[in-house]
């Protein structure tokens, strides 16, 4: 269904950019989510109230939240369509995981209310009657759900959509919760056994913990997350292709939502070269990660001694030295700045995150291995973390 509405009302169009085809999914999708899940809060209400079950009247509430989540997705994707403007340079599109994260709170109340609920049932039990009518709205709400489920998720991974997952692992939620019922019904209605209250109770913790995982999917990326390996690699593939640059570091990728992307870096460039050519040349490295990956792009030049052996030769055994320290350190911006008494050497140092040794550690191990190397070398260094 959602592929037939699909082609009638979002036409394609090559002129048409991906944050507009995005929202245009995401509305597409919010309004059938609303009419479906209004839908099976009707039938399911009915079906709680002529038999008298407190677990089917609280998935039918459940599936009224729910068309209240895919009214939060559709807001959030009209909003994070907006173009940049004088307030919001950058857009709107973290807008969309914050609707997301509306959505994967209100799982989580859901999930706590039902749990609540259940364990009164639990305390106080009631005999549930059952029909033929509420077996097949339980049947046809499963279905229902799943369908929701399949076409969220297959969207929400096309258009690389935290809010779309969060709604799909919503559906699947209300699936497993509503076939919990049923079995609750069914147990019942053959054996007497009154085990409403406890199935709730079971439907209430998968809720909780779809949940809580959705929160953690959507949060992240309002905190922040390093970029892909593989995004990683495209970008310095891109980059390195290019035959005047020698090395890049500093990568910082900044995500202001999905297809607002900017990205900086440091090129290293021959210091020899003439620095209007080379300028010349970062300014299409910048043009082509735009136009090949979608990204704005800010690089710095590095100038690198190229044509000094002594340089070259003393940064490979720098190396070499620190990675006895511990192979997870790597070096850049390697200086020589010789003096009368001494010689500075100078760079960065980048250690992981939750790395063994303290920054000041570091700096003492990498001081002495470079005194070792050489009585006269002196080791000015600035020990950071990687972006990526």
């Amino acid at each position: 269904m959602i592929s037939l509405l699909a082609r009638l009302f979002i036409k394609p169009d090559p002129a048409r950019e991906e944050p507009e085809t995005r929202r245009a999914y995401g509305v597409l999708c919010g309004i059938v989510g609303i009419c479906l899940n209004v839908l099976l809060f009707a039938g399911k209400f009915l079906a709680g109230t002529l038999s008298g079950s407190i677990a089917i009247t609280a998935d039918a509430f459940n599936n009224l939240s729910d068309a209240g989540s895919s009214f939060v997705t559709l807001v959030g994707f009209q909003l994070a369509g907006q173009k940049p403007d004088s307030e919001h340079p950058f857009g709107h599109g973290r807008m969309e995981y914050v609707s997301g994260l509306a959505v994967s709170v209100l799982i989580l109340l859901m999930g706590l209310e039902l749990g609540k609920t259940s364990i009164e049932k639990i305390l106080h039990p009631e005999p549930v009657d059952s029909s033929p009518l509420i077996f097949a709205i339980l049947c046809a709400s499963i279905l229902v759900k799943l369908y929701m489920f399949l076409y969220n998720r297959r969207l929400g991974k096309k258009l690389a959509s935290p809010a779309m997952e969060a709604t799909a692992m919503d559906s699947l939620s209300d699936s497993v919760a509503t076939a919990a019922v049923l079995i609750a019904t069914l147990v019942g209605r053959f054996t007497g056994l009154e085990i409403d209250g406890w199935c709730g109770v079971l439907v209430a913790a998968f809720i909780l913990w779809s949940g809580i995982n959705a929160v953690r999917d959507t949060l992240d990326p309002l905190l922040g997350t390093p970029p892909t390996h593989e995004f990683v690699q495209r970008i310095r593939d891109l980059v390195m292709a290019h035959s005047t640059i020698l090395g890049i570091h500093d990568l910082i990728v900044h995500d202001y939502g999905p297809g607002r992307v900017m990205i900086s870096l440091h090129a290293e460039v021959p210091a020899n070269e003439d620095v209007l050519a080379l300028h010349d040349e970062i300014d299409n490295v910048e043009k082509e990660l735009r136009e090949k990956l979608g990204c704005d792009a800010v690089i710095h030049m590095d100038p690198v001694v190229t044509d000094d052996g002594v340089t070259e030769e003393t940064r490979r055994r720098v190396q070499t030295l620190i990675h006895c320290i511990d192979d997870a350190i790597d070096i850049h911006d390697f200086r020589m700045v010789a003096g009368p008494t001494h010689t500075n050497l100078i760079f960065d140092a980048v250690v992981p995150f939750g790395f063994r040794l303290t920054d000041q550690e570091v700096e003492q191990k990498i001081r002495s291995a470079v005194r070792a190397l050489d009585g006269n070398y002196y080791a000015v260094v600035n020990v950071e973390r990687s972006y990526t």
